[in-house]
């Protein structure tokens, strides 16, 4: 008579599963912590939409949030630095969307 195993938890499955599907560029690995890094505030009024040579550029609700921002640049980087290493961009360029 065999024995039945118990189920193994989901954990290691769902862990492999995620990194398999893991963002491959610094701007997505970017996009997929911004909201928990900056606060669900600035995510709202705030996104990030595209990189060029280590330069992400920010689109803003309104001139007053992207000149917050700005302001805001070297303490955003440093969260970003800690989080992603060296995914982490160099500068953030904050514009007012268009849309």
């Amino acid at each position: 008579m065999s024995r039945r195993r118990a189920p193994r938890p989901a954990t290691d499955a769902l862990r492999s599963a995620l990194g398999a599907a893991a963002p491959k560029t610094g701007l997505a690995s970017l996009q997929s912590v911004w909201a928990e890094l900056v606060g669900e505030r600035i995510a709202a009024v705030a996104q990030p939409v595209s990189e060029r040579g280590g330069e992400v550029t920010v689109d803003c609700s309104d001139s007053v949030w992207a000149q917050e921002l700005d302001l805001m640049q070297g303490q955003l980087l440093a969260r970003l630095q800690e989080r992603l290493g060296e995914r982490a961009p160099q500068s953030l360029r904050f514009r007012v969307s268009n849309d």
